[in-house]
């Protein structure tokens, strides 16, 4: 630990490696791949997590670790909006929606769902060194009663029928250290992770759009998802789009998601009203309805990107 902190005191902007991690949370799963090791750098005031190159595979503000840094992982977070707990401004409103991250990352999401909003949380991550790196250095809570970080692979844990509605928000962000696509992206997978949602349950993957595979993803999660709803996020800068799968029979009205929206900003700091401008038919579906999404609007600027 001593050498890791001095190398990040010393070399802001090189990637650091974590130490062998400590026991985690494991469950039965078939033999593991050649994992890269966590990484760690440091620049400007935000913390980076690499899996041994320099693509950024999360990012935390050292002194605000429960800001959601990266614009792309904001993003994630559009399922709020698709939520009624949205509109509630009890402290304990939340409190029995439960998360799912495939997919650790810098564990922003967890610590949203987590400390923020006070969810029943739980993640998976089949690389250990992340897991480790999460809780020396991203803050990362100790699993307890209503937080678990499983190290298995999403795969398996999806494909699990005991497993089957166990979350109401899902959140799906699968690279490897070459960060050219998904590690998991099959009509299988995404249909596992479909019967990981309760009714009404929200899911949103982290694709890139600009990539020559992203229709056929966007085809296997609309498939995964019949009699439900699927859209997406326009685009960031660096072409992460998020396509959010719901399992509702309709898109809420856009009066209701105009004050969620409100709520979701009002509590959270979140740029919730500039993702209803984002959200779009994929492509290839039919347009929405004109009540369930909002006029588009240009972008704005991102944080810095997560892999291109």
């Amino acid at each position: 630990m001593t050498s890791l902190l001095n190398r990040l005191r010393k070399r802001p902007t090189e990637p650091a490696t974590a130490e062998p991690p400590a026991p985690a949370t494991r469950s039965p799963r078939r033999r593991a791949p050649r994992l890269a090791p966590a990484t760690v750098s440091e620049a400007d005031g935000v913390r980076y997590l690499h899996l041994g190159t320099p693509w950024v595979q999360g990012a935390m503000r050292i002194r605000q670790p429960l800001v959601v840094e990266l614009e792309y992982v904001q993003r994630m977070l559009v399922w709020l909006l698709l939520r009624p707990e949205a509109a509630d401004e009890a402290d304990e409103a939340w409190a029995e929606v439960r998360a799912l991250q495939l997919g650790l990352g810098a564990a922003a999401i967890t610590r949203f769902c987590h400390t923020r909003l006070g969810m029943p949380t739980t993640a998976v991550e089949i690389n250990p060194t992340v897991i480790q790196a999460c809780r020396l250095w991203f803050v990362l809570p100790p699993d307890g009663a209503r937080l678990q970080v499983i190290e298995e692979d999403a795969a398996a844990f999806a494909a699990d029928a005991r497993r089957a509605a166990s979350a109401e928000v899902l959140c799906v962000d699968l690279y490897d250290h070459e960060a050219a696509s998904p590690v998991l992206d099959s009509a299988a997978f995404y249909r596992d992770c479909a019967a990981l949602l309760a009714p009404g349950g929200v899911m949103t993957v982290n694709l890139f759009g600009r990539d020559a595979s992203f229709e056929q993803s966007a085809r296997r999660i609309a498939a995964a998802f019949p009699g439900g709803q699927v859209m997406s996020l326009r685009p960031t800068r660096e072409g992460n789009t998020i396509v959010v799968a719901a399992k509702l029979p309709a898109w809420p009205a856009r009066e209701a998601l105009a004050e969620r929206a409100e709520a979701v900003e009002a509590r959270t700091g979140l740029p919730a009203r500039k993702w209803l401008r984002m959200l779009r038919a994929l492509p290839g579906a039919a347009a929405p309805e004109p009540h369930e999404m909002a006029d588009d609007a240009g972008d704005a600027a991102d944080t810095p990107p997560k892999r291109r």
